[in-house]
């Protein structure tokens, strides 16, 4: 059965999802450079195209790293990836705030075509870099062990009540985008200094990812709780507070969510998935997540003009209501056939 399962599958495509996506996504942002006064309808085709970019690549990307964190752990591998995804984004805005501290002079709008157009850079360099990585391990899936059995993919009770508590979560947490926002019209900052806003709060994403990362390894889905306890009421200090201190302190419970919640939500779908049905696991995660992110941000958004206590209950009771799909799904991970764990390769296994 085993082998006729393999001999009809279809060779996975991991490498060309990801490499696809990653050109759309790089070509688009240094593209809005070329967009005029007027090209609002150009920008956001642009925008459309980026974010199909990173639809279409992060399934991919995911699976690939899924593989690779057999070997080392899921939390800490996620965790990492996430550390050098935030360094990126802890740079990017302070790059930025350095070419408009040095473009004082010249319309607003020439300003920021230079931002993008300077971002083509680390873009180039991005697509080098997964390219000699896509030359080096042409085959990641060989990183984890074979399955012992194939077959389709099946929705289990545990990935059922995990997209349930993710989805809540991806619902109550506020975009950035209004968090900065508000900041804006609260405590009218100077145009400059809100990236660098931007960049702290990328930073303790960073340090969040990686340290929870290592305690959802020690703890499971227990760590994804605490997390969530510590980080929830940040739309209370940021919309409720006052003064820059407690602004402060909302910046890095916002961080913390961000940050151990990236490292941890993946990491649980490398564990509660099988290796071959992995990517097809990761396109619902992503999927149910965008969909009921894009929901909680239309709303929020609706009721940040019509009420902000309501809208910070809303946001804080979303996000503590994944706390019990949570528990429900580490209490079913840990029954007798479950993925809890993952058998790790020899040392010196490689993957060509």
């Amino acid at each position: 059965m085993r082998s006729c399962w393999r001999f009809f599958a279809a060779p996975p495509l991991y490498w060309p999802m990801t490499i696809i996506g990653y050109i759309l996504d790089i070509a688009a942002v240094p593209a809005l450079a070329l967009v005029g006064s007027h090209g609002w309808i150009a920008a956001c085709i642009l925008l459309v195209i980026q974010r199909t970019g990173k639809a279409v690549k992060k399934p991919a990307k995911d699976t690939i790293m899924s593989f690779a964190a057999s070997q080392e752990g899921a939390g800490k591998s996620f965790g990492l990836q996430e550390v050098l995804d935030q360094i990126g984004a802890f740079l990017g805005p302070v790059f930025l705030y350095l070419v408009l501290l040095f473009r004082q002079d010249g319309p607003e709008l020439q300003k920021y075509a230079v931002c993008f157009a300077v971002l083509a850079i680390p873009g180039a360099i991005t697509l080098i870099l997964l390219l000699f990585t896509r030359a080096r391990f042409p085959n990641p899936e060989q990183f984890e062990p074979e399955p012992k059995e194939y077959g389709p993919f099946k929705l289990s009770g545990e990935f059922i009540f995990y997209i349930a508590g993710i989805s809540l979560f991806a619902f109550g947490f506020i975009d950035y985008s209004v968090v900065i926002m508000h900041i804006s019209r609260t405590y009218m900052f100077a145009s400059e200094t809100l990236p660098l806003i931007y960049a702290g709060a990328m930073l303790v994403d960073a340090v969040a990812a990686l340290g929870f990362g290592l305690l959802y390894d020690k703890k499971g889905i227990r760590a994804l709780v605490w997390s969530t306890l510590l980080s929830a009421p940040f739309a209370i200090l940021l919309f409720a507070g006052k003064g820059i201190p407690t602004l402060l302190l909302g910046i890095v419970m916002w961080g913390i969510g961000m940050g151990a919640q990236e490292s941890i939500l993946k990491a649980v779908v490398t564990n509660i998935v099988p290796k071959q049905n992995r990517a097809t696991g990761y396109g619902i995660f992503e999927c149910s997540f965008g969909v009921c992110w894009f929901l909680g941000s239309w709303l929020i958004g609706v009721l940040y003009d019509f009420s902000l206590p309501v809208m910070i209950s809303v946001s804080v009771g979303a996000q503590l209501a994944a706390i019990p799909f949570y528990l429900i799904t580490s209490k079913k991970t840990q029954q007798p056939g479950s993925m809890s764990h993952i058998k790790k390769l020899r040392p010196g296994s490689q993957c060509h």
